[in-house]
């Protein structure tokens, strides 16, 4: 069995030309239950490191990967899960909690998920459960988030020709 370990450390970062701030990956990992394909959307949503909130996996976005393998790498240390990412959702501009002069550009892609893993880097700070959409729009602090799980929601309500 392979030990995986979570990458650290700001020094393969990317910056923002534009804010200065980094630029931070994610994904909402996602499942459809029920039905061919047409059933129930359920996410899978994290705690911060400190044990609370309710949110996507995302971190910051290395020069020796492609956005894809970043939203892919966090799913996996954060969320210990794995999938197939799908287009890009958009992107967003956010303020930093802890960095109150930095603004962050934010992209975040949907992640179906293939496979939950036992364990993973991240699991003895961070919990993982799956939840639906309107608890997820109830309970995420992140408008940001919100606002790109929307546009998932959205991409799934068109009929499947259309994707």
């Amino acid at each position: 069995m392979a030990v995986l370990v979570a990458r650290q450390g700001r020094e393969l970062q990317r910056y923002s030309p534009n804010t200065g701030g980094r630029i931070v990956v994610g994904c909402i990992p996602y499942r459809v239950r029920g039905g061919d394909g047409d059933g129930e959307l359920e996410v899978l949503v994290i705690t911060s490191q400190k044990g609370h909130g309710m949110m996507f996996p995302k971190g910051g976005w290395e020069v020796d990967e492609s956005m894809d393998e970043a939203a892919r790498r966090e799913a996996l240390e954060e969320a210990g899960v794995l999938g197939d990412t799908e287009p890009v959702l958009g992107f967003w501009h956010y303020k930093s909690r802890r960095y109150v002069d930095q603004t962050y550009e934010g992209f975040m892609f949907p992640l179906r998920v293939a496979d939950e893993l036992p364990q993973w880097p991240e699991m003895a700070s961070r919990k993982r459960t799956w939840a639906t959409v309107q608890q997820v729009m109830d309970g995420c602090p992140h408008w940001w988030m919100r606002e790109a799980l929307q546009q998932l929601v959205a991409r799934h309500a068109k009929p499947q020709s259309a994707l």
